[in-house]
């Protein structure tokens, strides 16, 4: 019988370049429906909902690419699609370049666009690739466009150091395709949604037949429940007692942060709110404490690590900067209390521009009126901070979104984090949708390790995730307060952990080139 085969009106290969509101203008409102589904707004009218938006989206994209097009057309409307999808994806950072940055309005616009249509080629060249090597063969060609879709989003989170936000993957939290993250992590999630809707697409488009149709249900209804069963596998099992922590988020505005009139009444909240907890763990968020040590007030450092005693009950990890200028300066989180009183984690992955000047930029970083400067990298794979019984492991604000160097703590199962802690300040981007987005982000990393999460931040949001993803205690955004909570802690290793550890996004890289690569002899 042969694999079912997809073709254009007109047959294989005599599509021609399609009207202007057919394609192009099509591609471009498909990626503005991926960018609305990034939305807080859509997430609280019903947790599947970004799902969905965004499964049209890839439907309508997927329906465009349907007929045989030449590759530089495939090409175009890939790269009109991602780069309005990445505009909704990271329009906040329009917020840090005008608000704080100083940059006029149209600078800050156009900035921002010129990096989503930059990283969109990434995009645009994977549809190129892809289009070269279409079989015609519909399933084929769509489980190619699975590898070509992560492809892209691969080149994104490695290619200059990576930009990775927005990735397809984390709308598809609250969904049963979740259950792939902890086998395969939230690209090749991304992959799967990619192909999996793309085949559904094309079977009931033109060309497409009843037993063809046929198929494509049976990948949809299929595929949702090989992922659902295989979310349900438990790699992680609770170790320890359940730990009580506190978590603060001072709601201390961008502007305020670093000015001297105010930081006083900052240092005093977060040094009163240290002290006084009295859970097992406190949690401050990234740069709570904005100086130097050696630049605070006299007595206030020695002060606050003298009120956690080496071994002693209670405990706190605090984001503050650290380092001199001959050694460098680091984005670290210090560790006081317990056994290893003092602990330091320094940022690993830092920030292009925010914590380090890219290559031939730093005429672009003089027009902004901000703190900005080059930071030391911290190491790979960094120890955890034992709290009681526990491995908690720090990461620092954007390398939340680097799950494949966060598996990297992973490699020795008897030394792997039994609780992931993230401290963030996105106060750079004002109450924007940065906020969601980040935490749908953490609660991926969640998934893929099935462990739980505590964030501490700034503005927002300050949670605690359980290990199935789940917010399981919050406090409001862009609000000061205080959240009290228990986690329980849990140990192993999943697939997805184990493979990164030791190979990072490589495999997912090779069975993608395999995927795109793959030569068929055209039918027609």
């Amino acid at each position: 019988m042969g694999v079912p085969v997809l073709r254009a009106r007109g047959g294989a290969g005599s599509t021609p370049w399609l009207p202007l509101g057919r394609t192009w203008l099509g591609a471009l409102a498909a990626g503005g429906l991926h960018a609305v589904a990034l939305s807080p707004w859509v997430h609280a009218l019903a947790g599947w909902m970004p799902a969905v938006l965004q499964t049209l989206a890839l439907a309508c994209l997927a329906w465009l690419l349907a007929p045989r097009r030449p590759a530089r057309q495939v090409a175009l409307l890939t790269w009109l699609y991602g780069t309005v999808w990445l505009v909704g994806a990271t329009g906040w950072m329009f917020v840090s370049l005008h608000r704080y940055g100083g940059l006029p309005a149209w600078l800050s616009a156009l900035a921002v666009g010129l990096l989503c249509a930059a990283l969109s080629l990434y995009l645009g060249a994977a549809g190129w690739l892809w289009a070269r090597g279409r079989t015609g063969h519909s399933l084929v060609d769509a489980a190619a466009w699975g590898g070509a879709w992560l492809l892209a989003e691969w080149a994104r989170a490695v290619v200059f150091t990576g930009f990775p936000w927005g990735a397809s993957g984390y709308g598809l939290v609250d969904t049963p395709l979740a259950g792939l993250a902890p086998w395969v992590g939230v690209y090749g999630l991304g992959a799967v949604w990619a192909g999996g809707v793309t085949a559904v697409v094309w079977s009931f488009g033109p060309g497409g037949r009843g037993g063809l149709r046929l198929a494509g249900v049976a990948v949809a209804a299929g595929g949702l429940l090989v992922a659902w069963a295989m979310g349900r596998v438990s790699f992680t099992e609770p170790v320890g007692e359940p730990l009580s922590v506190t978590l603060l988020q001072s709601n201390v505005p961008q502007d305020e942060k670093f000015a001297v009139e105010r930081q006083g009444a900052m240092l005093h909240w977060h040094a009163q709110q240290l002290v006084s907890a009295r859970t097992a763990l406190v949690v401050a968020p990234e740069t709570a404490i904005p100086l130097l040590p050696s630049q605070l007030p006299e007595g206030y450092w020695p002060s606050l690590v003298a009120s956690f005693p080496r071994a002693g009950t209670r405990q706190a990890l605090v984001g503050v900067p650290l380092g001199d200028f001959e050694q460098g300066y680091t984005n670290s989180v210090v560790g006081l209390g317990g056994v290893e009183s003092p602990y330091r984690y320094d940022k690993h992955h830092l920030v292009p521009f925010g914590e380090f000047i890219p290559w031939g930029f730093r005429w672009f970083v003089r027009m902004m009126n901000m703190p900005l400067g080059d930071f030391t990298r911290g190491p790979l794979v960094a120890p955890s901070f034992a709290v009681r019984d526990q491995r908690v492991a720090p990461t620092v604000c954007y390398e939340d979104l680097f799950g494949e160097e966060l598996a990297a703590r992973f490699g020795v199962p008897a030394e792997a984090p039994t609780l992931l802690a993230n401290v963030s300040n996105l106060a750079w981007f004002g109450e924007s949708v940065a906020i969601h987005q980040h935490l749908q982000i953490a609660r991926m990393r969640s998934l893929e390790f099935q462990l739980p999460t505590l964030r501490a931040t700034n503005t927002g949001a300050t949670v605690v995730i359980d290990h199935r993803g789940q917010v399981t205690a919050r406090l409001p955004a862009n609000t000061r307060g205080v959240l009290e909570a228990h986690v329980q802690g849990m140990q192993g290793v999943t697939p997805f952990a184990w493979w990164a550890a030791r190979a990072g996004l490589w495999p997912a890289f090779a069975l993608a080139l395999l995927l795109v690569l793959r030569r068929g002899r055209p039918r027609h």
